[in-house]
């Protein structure tokens, strides 16, 4: 398994000020990396969120001298608020929730996330519910799955994509990793050296679609506002420009609204500093964005 280096722990940690103890969530706790940061610090409980039952597995493993003061859920950080009733908390002390990919989740066998390796074309963070990739692939029309590549790869190619995944799966189906980026690869058209696989943006676009991830991002944001305590504080982490853009515009609508319950601490978002960057590259597209609850 891959070591996964939680992103801008430093940055969480200053903005969290766990030392002061209380009730944090950690909506995506992943691995435990940023909730194992936070107990470290201080913080009496964490609660911790994930949809993925083998990252939940491994966070217990990862948190395991802290087991008495964690709580770990499975369920999708949209439920924060039914979680936080189910256990009688009203108020938490600060959140955290970041929505990028871990290390072992790309890198893992049979998840189907990457395309450096022949794998059933899954995609689920949840693997015990919901269509897989290969089931969208089969069933969508092609006018669909091209607005998908489209609107969550912001692929350029995302007709020429479509029309081959279709003449492809009247052959036979899409079932493997390797099938689908062998598809994309022959669709895009190659115009000198390009520092990325042309098959990224379809991936990172079919993954968006089969966990949903950028639905409910903006009603997930006004619920967690709703359950700080005054004085906590929110830290989102996001890895591209669509979630980036949901999570600044409804934190701005927060604090501009009448009544405002929070006050935006991140003018511009916070990017990893060059020392992290040279440990652990995959931070490079992280931001990051907090608010205090007032």
């Amino acid at each position: 398994m891959a070591l996964h280096e939680p992103v801008m722990t430093r940055e969480v940690l200053d903005f969290l000020h766990p030392e002061k103890g209380g009730v944090f969530v950690d909506c995506t706790i992943g691995m435990g990396g940023h909730a194992l940061a936070l107990l470290e610090a201080g913080a009496t409980k964490v609660v911790g969120l994930d949809r993925d039952p083998a990252a939940l597995a491994i966070a217990a493993s990862t948190l395991a001298s802290y087991r008495h003061r964690v709580e770990l859920v499975h369920s999708d950080y949209r439920a924060i608020e039914s979680v936080l009733d189910a256990r009688g908390i009203d108020r938490v002390d600060g959140a955290l929730t970041d929505m990028g990919m871990s290390s072992y989740q790309l890198e893992a066998e049979g998840r189907g996330f990457s395309f450096q390796r022949e794998d059933p074309l899954d995609m689920r963070m949840d693997q015990t519910a919901g269509p897989t990739a290969a089931d969208l692939l089969r069933d969508a029309a092609e006018a669909d799955i091209a607005d998908v590549v489209y609107r969550f790869g912001e692929e350029r190619y995302s007709r020429r994509i479509a029309r081959a995944i279709v003449r492809a799966r009247e052959s036979s189906p899409i079932e493997t990793t390797s099938q689908l980026a062998t598809i994309v690869r022959r669709a895009v058209p190659r115009r000198g050296f390009s520092r990325i696989d042309p098959a990224t943006r379809t991936f990172q676009a079919l993954r968006i679609w089969v966990n949903r991830e950028l639905e409910g991002i903006d009603e997930f944001l006004k619920a967690v506002a709703r359950r700080l305590s005054t004085g906590a504080r929110l830290v989102v982490i996001t890895f591209h420009s669509l979630e980036d853009r949901i999570v600044k515009h409804t934190l701005r609508a927060l604090a501009q609204a009448e009544g405002a319950r929070v006050r935006i601490l991140t003018k511009k978002p916070i990017t990893p500093q060059p020392d992290e960057l040279e440990r652990n590259p995959r931070a490079r597209s992280a931001k990051l964005r907090a608010a205090e609850c007032v």
